[in-house]
């Protein structure tokens, strides 16, 4: 009877496999229990022994598993198969077959991921251009359960917007919507495969810091609060994305969840946001314009809203002028023409909008929003296809 055999090895670092003499005492323990060591284990080892790896690893267990296939191995054969390559890719240790060596990256563990994951740090904000032009979230700081229809002046778009118990979304909930058609949008500029997929995660943590919030609790609840009222606010309209139409109701976003929450106070730590097909069309599209970091800190959701407006309009132009009436109904204000308008005048005396000023003419109840690029409002004006603001 074989005794069993000891477990010295069950937990071997790197530094003592390198050790010349460790494969001679592997072999003398296989040997104290009448086996010999299989060729298969030996190329395993020499293999290790000659990465750089400093991680601790558990080579016996995953051995083990190579080891099971050793009796239909023909003598002398130490050519891993796919399973046992699949087997030594685990502790991401195998062997490359056309040269020997261990290859220089890991294996691709998740070719096919089934989600975008949000994870890089060095991207433009983009924000998508059918939202920028219809007045879809409200801009109301308190619970607005009122639904909205939007038509534009022409009539050739048209949008309703019917909010869930919760409210409609919010100008400050479009954050999130933000921070995530940016992440896409730069995936497709790099060709990542996985930037095909609606289904989005994040880490919150990483979406508070680049949308300028604090990272307390308090910002946690807010987020779910907002996911919850994307969620639930439902639209129909016939603006094509894509160069589709989606026909039918549907949310903001379809869905979401949390994918892992903190061990000591339940609070949030990664998000899955699965996007409309609506917005996803814009994004696969490139139907987005890159806006101004600078976004996120105004305070206001007017203050938000006529950026928007001003980014969409003015494009490469220097100015753009619209009646104020016309104005308060792109911003989808609720306000009375009055108040909106000292709404709008406080604005502009504050002028905090990036990359734009604004001016109000009083005679003719009209607003320009102008450019602040200096070189690019004297070349309009030069052309004469822009009057210079007073």
């Amino acid at each position: 009877m074989k005794r069993k055999r000891e477990t010295s090895f069950d937990l071997a670092t790197v530094e003592e496999i390198r050790d010349d003499a460790f494969l001679e005492k592997l072999e003398a323990l296989y040997a104290s229990n009448g086996e010999k060591m299989p060729d298969v284990m030996r190329a395993f080892y020499e293999d290790v022994r000659a990465t750089a790896v400093t991680t601790p690893v558990t080579p016996l267990q995953a051995l083990e598993k190579l080891k099971a296939s050793r009796d239909a191995r023909p003598v002398g054969d130490t050519k891993l198969s796919a399973d046992e390559l699949a087997t030594a890719a685990q502790i991401g240790t195998t062997q490359d077959e056309s040269a020997g060596k261990r290859p220089a990256l890991l294996p691709i563990r998740h070719p096919n991921r089934d989600f975008f994951l949000c994870d890089m740090f060095d991207y433009a904000i983009k924000d998508d251009g059918a939202s920028m032009e219809a007045p879809i979230f409200t801009l109301a700081t308190k619970p607005d359960l009122s639904t909205w229809t939007w038509k534009s002046k022409d009539g050739s778009r048209r949008v309703e917007v019917y909010p869930s118990v919760k409210g409609r979304a919010t100008q400050h909930d479009k954050d999130v919507l933000i921070y995530v058609i940016s992440q896409l949008t730069e995936g497709l500029n790099r060709e990542r495969p996985d930037a095909g997929q609606r289904v989005v995660r994040f880490v919150v943590y990483d979406y508070l810091v680049k949308t300028n919030k604090e990272t307390g609790g308090k910002e946690y609840r807010r987020l779910q609060a907002a996911l919850e009222r994307l969620r639930g606010t439902s639209i129909t309209t016939d603006i094509k994305t894509g160069g589709q139409r989606v026909k039918e109701g549907f949310g903001i976003i379809d869905s979401w969840a949390v994918i892992e929450k903190s061990p000591d106070d339940e609070r949030m730590i990664a998000v899955e946001v699965t996007l409309s097909k609506w917005l996803f069309n814009a994004v696969q599209a490139n139907e987005v314009l890159t806006i101004s970091s600078d976004y996120f800190r105004l305070r206001k959701p007017l203050e938000r809203r006529l950026y928007e407006l001003a980014r969409k309009h003015c494009g490469r132009q220097a100015a753009w002028t619209i009646g104020l009436e016309l104005l308060r109904e792109k911003c989808g204000a609720h306000s009375h023409i009055r108040a909106f308008r000292s709404q709008v005048l406080e604005i502009i005396d504050a002028d905090t909008l990036p990359d734009y000023r604004m001016r109000y003419d009083r005679e003719k109840d009209q607003v320009m929003f102008y450019t602040k690029n200096t070189e690019k409002l004297i070349a309009a004006v030069a052309s004469g296809k822009s009057k210079f603001p007073a």
